[in-house]
Order: C-alpha cells, then structure tokens, then sequence
C-alpha cells in the first residue's frame, strides 16, 4: 500500500501543506481557524494519514516516547493499571510508552533510555512510599507515581489514604454497623497511617469509636488476629482490613469459628485485587487503589513540562496530587445482625 502523504491530505482538503502541518502538529497554538482544523483532521482520519515519526522527530527535537519505570513493576500482579493507564494517556498524544523494570540497577536504566532519546520518564513504585529521585534522572523531565518526594522540582502523585480509609468506614456505617473494627498493618509507611487516619475519623464523626488492632500484612497472621477479635467479646459486626490479603485471613477466620459473611460479620478490604476479591466468598467489597488515574495524572504532568519551552527541567512549578479510589461493590457487607 501507498503510504498517504501531507501533500494528499492539503490536496483532498483544498488547503495548503503548511495550513495542514499547522493544523495537525500544532492544532492550539496554530493560527488556522477551528473550521478548517476540523476539517483537515477529517480529511486526514479518512485517508488513513499518519504523521512520519522520524520526521516529525527531526522538526520537533522529541521522540515521542515516554518511559515508566520502578522496581518490580513489572512483577507486581495489581500494577496492571498503571501500565494500562499511562499506556493510554500516552498514545491519546499519539507517543509510545516503554515501560522498564529497573531490578537493582535504576542507573543502568535511565542512562540506556537516555541514549535512546526517550522524552521523559515516569517513576513509579509498586506501593505509596517516598523516593528520592536518582542523580542520573537530573536534567530529564521526570513525575513521580504512586510515590512523593520532598525534592524541589518534581512533581508527584499518590493514592488518597484518609479519604480510602473515610469510604471504607463509609460503607460498614451506611450498612448500619456500629461495632466496627479495624484490622490495621504494622508497617511504617503511608498507607497504614492514611487508612487508619480516616477509618478512625469517619467513625468518630459518627459519634463511635472503633476498635483498631494490627498485625503483619499477611493471611497468616490476619487469621490469628482475626479469630482473636471475633471470639472475644462484644466481637464487632462491620471490619475493615487494611488490604485484600489480610482479609483472606479474616475469611478463614469467620469460617473457623462458624461465622458466616455477611449474615453474621461484614467486611471491606482495601486494593480492590480483582484476583482476591472475586475469589473469595462472597466477592469482596474492597476500595480501589486509582493506579489508571494516577498514571493518567503523571503523563498529563509530564506532557505539560514537555510543551513548556521545550521541556526544560524546572520551568513549570512542580505539584503533588493526592487521588480518591472508588469503592468495588461484592456481596461481603449487609446490615448488622440482631445481636
């Protein structure tokens, strides 16, 4: 087939190669009418046109691809979303997104897509913790996901913890529970602190106080915890576990001591880990983590520093985000029992 050029797209829309150039590369800032911007990218989209990149490379001084990379993100099962959602952001500028694990060697790395020209580069981590930006990243325009940094310069984006930990508690009280517990990790990083913070807050806006107990972050050890709690007294109705794999303990748990979910207790989890939660029976309620629209939010900021004085590192004030997941609906939460 008969590559379509720019010259077939100026001839079969009546307008000029520079009106189309100007039209399709730079359709905000051109001095070309909306009418005829639209018009041109019909003409375009029905002939089949696509830019050459090589070329547009030359013109553009940009290659076009973007590269996302952090340890284990290509082994971590729940990142999917974050590929997926910096994937899509990244071809909506019509680029090409490379994602790279980094393993032990994150220097290694960054010089080898440096040496490939790549436009700017998304850090990410496979859970919410602080980085600190790698000297080799210096001078490439770099936005950190799923993870912050108090380095000047860069902008960065995070889950919401206290409004994760706020709906969770929001899903137990609008059921009706009163007795509710939280089933926290011992971990120092920001997820047990946020989610606790606003699991605990919710409750006491609502005139109750919560129990909270933690353990390590493992089925093992939830279960343990979990049979504790439920066999003491006045054993809650509502629990909210700090991720999906510890309530895959507290499953085991309720079945152990005959406690059926949710007739007798409910339960959220938090990750929304599409491979626990419909797993489990009942599917679990979980509160997602917005990995899509974090990455989303990362490429938008990126592009942004990219199309600002040709992406100079530094010319746009850096900012940090926090964003809200979404409650996934199962079947493991319902009103209370008549106690």
């Amino acid at each position: 087939m008969t590559r379509v050029t720019i010259k077939d797209v100026a001839r079969q829309a009546g307008v000029s190669v520079t009106t189309v150039s100007q039209a399709l590369n730079n359709p905000e800032g051109s001095r070309v009418a909306a009418q005829t911007r639209d018009a041109v990218r019909k003409v375009a989209d029905s002939l089949g046109y696509r830019a050459n990149p090589s070329a547009r490379a030359l013109r553009t001084r940009r290659t076009d691809t973007i590269a996302l990379i952090g340890q284990h993100l290509a082994t971590t099962e729940f990142l999917g979303g974050l590929i997926g959602g910096a994937q899509q952001e990244v071809r909506h500028h019509d680029g090409l997104l490379i994602v790279a694990d980094t393993a032990d060697d994150i220097d290694g790395v960054v010089q080898t897509l440096r040496d490939r020209q790549v436009d700017g580069i998304i850090l990410g981590a496979f859970y919410h913790q602080e980085l600190s930006v790698p000297v080799s990243l210096l001078g490439t325009p770099t936005v950190l996901v799923n993870a912050f940094t108090r380095q000047e310069g860069y902008s960065w984006v995070t889950p919401d913890e206290v409004a994760g930990g706020r709906a969770a508690a929001e899903v137990l009280l609008a059921a009706g529970h009163r007795q509710v517990a939280m089933i926290g990790n011992v971990d120092d990083i920001p997820a047990t602190h946020g989610r606790r913070e606003g699991f605990l807050a919710r409750c006491r806006q609502s005139g109750i106080e919560p129990r909270y107990v933690a353990t390590s972050p493992h089925a093992e050890a939830t279960q343990a915890l979990s049979t504790e709690l439920l066999a003491g007294p006045d054993r809650p109705t509502g629990v909210f576990c700090f991720s999906d794999a510890m309530a895959i303990g507290f499953y085991f748990a309720a079945a152990g001591l005959g406690l059926r979910i949710p007739q007798d207790v409910s339960v959220v989890g938090f990750d929304a880990m599409r491979l626990i939660d419909t797993s489990l029976f009942p599917h679990l309620t979980s509160v997602a983590l917005p990995h899509a629209e974090m990455a989303a939010w990362a490429v938008e900021r990126l592009y942004e520093q990219l199309e600002a004085r040709g992406g100079a590192v530094g010319t746009l004030p850096s900012r940090g985000e926090r964003i809200v997941g979404r409650v996934v609906e199962g079947e493991s939460v319902s009103a209370p029992p008549a106690l």
